[in-house]
């Protein structure tokens, strides 16, 4: 097998080339709009803010955990979006991540943490704030983010706003 290479993408509205942006909102729509069952306007005006950075990673080569996985068609291949979030820039200096999304046949590879990882280097010392999926609160408290407060559901799934730094 060949040895995977995961590339993380960084880039502003601007920055993107038409083909990436449809690549990144393919993704998200696959994922939030179809596998979820969320019907809801993911084109929300806030992917073209000067603020906003739109992160991804995308795959060279074979994941770690290819042979686990059926090969059915839909493995990834080489240069397609594994994993994206989005980074914007909320009133008082404040980040929001949202977004956050990996690809069905790339889950189980550790891409969502690395992707967290790349995205909170990004961040900084700065507050960052974000809506997490009520299961996945656990994910992102082991990336030093707390609940702010109560559990809420917003188009038929449980999210806790979490907050992480000052």
């Amino acid at each position: 097998m060949a040895p995977q290479t995961v590339d993380v993408h960084v880039a502003t509205f601007a920055q993107l080339d038409a083909r990436t942006f449809h690549d990144l909102l393919r993704l998200r729509i696959d994922v939030f709009v179809v596998e979820q069952r969320c019907p809801y306007p993911e084109l929300d005006g806030r992917d073209v803010e000067p603020g906003t950075r739109h992160l991804w990673l995308t795959r060279h080569g074979a994941l770690p955990h290819d042979d686990a996985l059926p090969h059915d068609g839909a493995l990834p291949r080489d240069g397609d979006v594994l994993a994206y979030l989005r980074l914007l820039a909320d009133p008082g200096g404040v980040t929001r991540i949202g977004r956050v999304v990996v690809a069905p046949a790339a889950r189980g590879g550790g891409l969502a943490g690395r992707l967290m990882t790349e995205a909170l280097r990004l961040v900084g010392d700065r507050p960052c704030v974000l809506e997490a999926q009520a299961h996945l609160a656990g994910f992102y408290a082991g990336h030093g983010f707390t609940a702010t407060g109560p559990q809420y559901v917003e188009d038929g799934i449980p999210h806790l706003p979490m907050r992480r730094g000052h």
